[in-house]
């Protein structure tokens, strides 16, 4: 019984996705201009080629803010049910900020969050 569920959710899922998608290759309205092609920046036009190389720093921030944005997240939720975990919650709370906390340390220590 529950295999029988599982494939009609599944069909059902896959003919709603591709009806939702012929109808919105049906009434999108459709606008062919060179300029759509083109590479966009703040509304300026580019000069010279627009693909170039970044440093690798930028990623790395990036990844560092998406890593303690995360962080954030996941404290949020612990802090509203942290009397109903007790001391259990606590450890392993401890344990992620630890990680974390490593993880800060070891970007420090390479420099990473040095803007240059």
């Amino acid at each position: 019984m529950s295999t029988a569920f599982f494939v009609v959710a599944f069909v059902a899922a896959l003919f709603l996705v591709a009806a939702a998608l012929a109808v919105s290759m049906l009434l999108a309205p459709r606008s062919y201009n060179p300029q759509k092609g083109e590479p966009y920046e703040c509304g300026i036009p580019t000069k010279g080629t627009s693909w170039m190389q970044f440093k690798v720093g930028y990623y790395l921030f990036a990844i560092l803010f998406l890593m303690f944005d995360v962080e954030a997240i996941f404290l949020f939720p612990w802090a509203v049910v942290l009397r109903e975990l007790g001391a259990a919650g606590l450890v392993n709370i401890a344990f992620f900020l630890l990680i974390l906390i490593l993880g800060l340390a070891y970007a420090w220590k390479k420099d990473t969050l040095e803007w240059k």
